[in-house]
């Protein structure tokens, strides 16, 4: 079967998707499987393959989905995070991006496809990792200083009634957050200075000089 003919507009925006896939390959290797689908060439779609995950090769036949793209120019452009699975069973989750020219058809599809198995191992560990046995002896037990919450939540509710964040406020602002905290017993806690400084993202020094 003849090689397909290619505008020069065809070539270049080909050119162009490749480079963006090496790019994507690269920065989210290894999990990450990305795929230049050339569409002019439905036969031998695969142009490019990152990070190979499916098993596919080079010069590999375009997806139902790359088909559909071929048959229907007004078929969606971007497809994000569906449900995939690959050949061996592994749960994916995939987007694909169709590229058109500038008459309105699709000639390329850039599909990313994440193999979710890491990230569903990830996931278990972390839950038996957080995982509290609540009816261990003793009782409640906080690491915290009695009132660390309350002094993080009012410097929140400064903040937000000056459209801010905590770690956004100006200088002139923090010296009157501390007066403010000052004035309602806040630095009589224990370690107050400490968690201040935590949470305005600031030394401890620079809150015994607000609060002077």
């Amino acid at each position: 079967m003849p090689t397909p003919t290619r505008t020069p507009e065809q070539l270049l925006l080909l050119e162009q998707v490749q480079q963006i896939a090496d790019g994507l390959g690269q920065t989210l290797a290894p999990f990450c499987e990305v795929v230049v689908h050339d569409l002019l060439d439905p036969r031998h779609a695969i142009a490019a393959i990152h990070n190979n995950q499916s098993g596919r090769a080079l010069g590999g036949p375009a997806t139902e989905l790359g088909l559909a793209r071929i048959g229907d120019a007004a078929y969606p452009q971007v497809l994000a995070n569906y449900a995939n699975r690959f050949a061996d069973g592994r749960q994916a989750k995939s987007t694909s991006v169709g590229i058109k020219d500038s008459s309105g058809a699709y000639i390329a599809a850039l599909c990313i496809n994440v193999d979710l198995t890491l990230f569903h191992g990830l996931q278990s560990q972390l839950a038996q990792f957080s995982k509290i046995d609540a009816g261990v002896a003793g009782g409640r037990e906080s690491l915290d200083p009695v009132g660390a919450d309350a002094i993080r939540h009012r410097i929140d509710q400064y903040a937000a009634r000056l459209s801010s964040t905590p770690r956004a406020l100006k200088a002139d602002e923090r010296r009157a957050l501390l007066q403010e905290l000052k004035t309602a017993g806040c630095l009589d806690v224990r370690r107050a200075m400490e968690i201040v400084a935590q949470h305005l993202g600031v030394s401890r020094a620079a809150v015994y000089g607000y609060a002077k």
